[in-house]
């Protein structure tokens, strides 16, 4: 199993307020790997760690084995993370097919890929369900296929490791059976993923490994049924996730 991203002893402070706090996770190729927890518990944050988009207090971030701690964003990109973000963040004056024909041709640029971008467009709309939608504006499309839209994007750059936040908010039931679909087709093509994610019933069922975390620390790792059994965890989201005090 080769792990692609690593997560070391990472915190994060805002002042007197500790927002993540000596987390450490692995993410390994081929693998969807969960991070879960109430609101407010970093999770997001942690995110903008990974992508360089929130400098560490302290630890450390491994991409491959090299460290990227002090990379750009914009390296970090290059050299293979992408994400999707909690809030929508498509350009919503473009089309859907614009968006993503946006970061293939900027990943094209960088990395001498030899495909026309607007061949890899083509497959990544069907690939993630969208191409009846791909000539409308992308703020005028339902919440659950920008969402898509997003995750279209981000694997125009063909990523080592992907990060998605919440992706299937505004899916239907039916989107989100497809959705984890696509997500173990991800993995099973060496995609390293890692899903922050509020439906626990998607969590539990596409991710191999969860992490969770409370205030800021990680309270619990293991399998999904681990995660299930483990007291810390219910006690984490005793009266807001009920399947998991049960």
């Amino acid at each position: 199993m080769t792990v692609l991203l690593e997560v070391d002893s990472v915190s994060v402070r805002f002042g007197g307020l500790v927002a993540v706090n000596e987390v450490a996770l692995d993410v390994p190729a081929g693998h969807v790997t969960g991070l879960i927890g109430p609101n407010g518990a970093g999770k997001t944050t942690l995110f903008n760690v990974i992508t360089g988009l929130q400098p560490p207090t302290h630890g450390t971030v491994r991409l491959d084995g090299t460290d990227i701690t002090k990379w750009s964003a914009a390296r970090r990109a290059r050299s293979g993370i992408a994400r999707t973000f909690q809030r929508l963040e498509v350009f919503g004056s473009l089309s859907v097919r614009h968006n993503v024909l946006t970061a293939a041709e900027l990943h094209r640029g960088f990395s001498k890929d030899a495909r026309p971008a607007a061949s890899v467009v083509d497959e990544l709309l069907e690939r993630v369900g969208v191409t009846a939608y791909a000539d409308a504006a992308a703020d005028a499309v339902p919440t659950g296929v920008a969402r898509l839209v997003e995750v279209a994007r981000a694997l125009a750059i063909r990523p080592k490791v992907l990060l998605l936040d919440e992706p299937s908010s505004g899916l239907s039931p039916t989107e989100t059976e497809t959705f984890g679909r696509l997500l173990r087709d991800l993995a099973a093509s060496g995609t390293a993923v890692l899903l922050v994610e509020h439906d626990v019933d998607l969590v539990m069922h596409v991710c191999d490994r969860i992490h969770v975390l409370d205030f800021g620390r990680l309270i619990g790792a293991g399998k999904p049924a681990e995660i299930r059994a483990d007291p810390a965890v219910q006690a984490a989201y005793l009266g807001v996730i009920p399947e998991l005090a049960s």
